[in-house]
């Protein structure tokens, strides 16, 4: 068994480097051939694009300096938990919701949202490393953490279906195409399902005349080779108040991801979990920095790992580089950008409900009691001030749903939970 030795840039050869035995996958330490394993590494790169680019071509930001965050963000997810969690960090459609909430106060408040968000999951990372991981399910419980999650995924429904309205045909061939990729796919095709869908809105919008005046002047006149653009966050309460929730999805889908690569490589990665938070926070505080969405796990990368049984970290940082180098590449940026409005409503009615029934999947996952008032008073309240984005200005402070619901919801938990076991009939109330 021959080794790479390059200090941190090590793997061990599995087998001969051509062939996995059945039953057997290749570890985060383990390696194939240079060959298949750059192969592996580009199938990461199609598998995070549907929802990387989505993201920052929903909420207006440059696609081109998001990917490249995206890339950098794994090479520091890789380096700080030393190549032993195999993972992607690509565009978290949990950002969507307070990027565009706080879009009026501009680009540069929007940034520091996505910096805030990105120091408090380093500062969680931190406390779950010397506490343990247990401390998460304390402080937020199932029934908090899905309903929060609900709610992002549901306050952006209005935005959802003004787009779709606005070019109905458009949308409803992209709503449908991507049903029937996801569906009725299988493979690779399957997981690809949204970014195969907006392909498929985008070419009927162009075939049909509904992309905006000038797109195709716009693509050909972008260089193929330049620099991303680069901005400066600025810090104002109302929008780092808004994307604070965040925090708890990404919480959420690392965990979630240290999980699930644990029981596909039969190894205890739990030791990781904080490790993963910090990394995954640093890489948001990077893109969010300079000018990118904030960064989180992905699941698409994980079909990848399960379908190949390769899960080898060497294959991520091909991708990572991979990612890289697209992101000096303006002429892509510019095709993401005259993707019409319908396409993103189409598309839009799928993602922002998908998040939202991930909220609804954590409480039947951990058996959430609905039976039991506390569960059911909370979540409801939660869910309604989300929804229905209740907004309100306290001390000239502009504060919408996803605050006021998340905030809420931690807040009033422990103290409804509190009276039930104390004054009411929950002393034997299973939660």
């Amino acid at each position: 068994m021959s080794t790479s030795s390059f200090g941190l840039f090590r793997w061990s050869i599995h087998g001969d480097g051509k062939t996995i035995q059945p039953g057997a996958v290749v570890a985060p330490d383990e390696r194939l051939s240079w060959g298949r394993t750059i192969g592996i590494g580009m199938q990461h790169v199609i598998a995070m694009f549907g929802a990387t680019l989505l993201v920052p071509t929903l909420t207006g930001f440059p696609v081109n300096t998001t990917l490249l965050f995206s890339g950098v963000g794994t090479m520091v997810f890789l380096v700080i938990t030393r190549n032993q969690l195999p993972s992607y960090l690509g565009s978290s459609f949990a950002f969507i919701a307070p990027l565009l909430a706080s879009k009026s106060l501009g680009f540069g408040a929007q940034l520091g949202g996505v910096v805030a968000a990105g120091l408090a999951l380093m500062a969680v990372g931190l406390v779950v490393k010397r506490l343990g991981k247990g401390i998460i399910d304390t402080v937020m419980p199932p029934a908090v953490t899905g309903a929060i999650v609900a709610l992002i995924g549901f306050n952006l429904s209005a935005s959802a279906t003004k787009n779709f309205a606005t070019q109905p045909m458009v949308a409803t061939v992209t709503l449908g195409a991507i049903m029937v990729f996801t569906v009725a796919g299988r493979g690779m095709v399957a997981r690809l399902g949204i970014l195969l869908g907006v392909i498929t809105g985008w070419v009927f919008a162009a075939v049909t005349g509904n992309l905006s005046e000038g797109a195709s002047a716009a693509i050909a006149a972008a260089p193929w080779v330049g620099l991303p653009q680069f901005h400066t966050p600025e810090f104002h309460l109302s929008a780092v108040m808004v994307s604070l929730p965040v925090v708890i999805v990404l919480i959420a889908e690392n965990v979630g991801h240290v999980k699930a690569v644990s029981e596909m490589t039969g190894r205890n990665l739990d030791a990781q979990a904080g490790n993963a938070l910090i990394a995954d926070g640093l890489g948001t505080v990077l893109a969010g920095g300079f000018g990118g969405s904030g960064t989180t796990t992905y699941a698409e990368n994980i079909g990848v790992m399960a379908a190949t049984r390769v899960y080898s970290t060497a294959a991520y940082w091909v991708a990572a580089l991979t990612a890289v180098g697209l992101a000096f590449v303006p002429k892509f940026g510019a095709l993401i950008f005259t993707i019409p409005a319908g396409v993103l409503g189409g598309a839009a009615l799928v993602l922002y409900g998908l998040i939202g029934m991930l909220g609804v999947r954590i409480w039947q996952d951990n058996k959430v009691n609905f039976n039991n008032p506390v569960n059911l008073i909370a979540a409801a309240v939660a869910l309604v001030a989300g929804i229905g984005n209740l907004t309100l200005v306290v001390f000239g402070i502009h504060l919408e749903g996803i605050a006021w619901g998340s905030v809420g919801i931690i807040a009033g938990y422990p103290l409804l939970r509190w009276l039930y076991t104390t004054m009411g009939e929950g002393k034997t109330a299973r939660f």
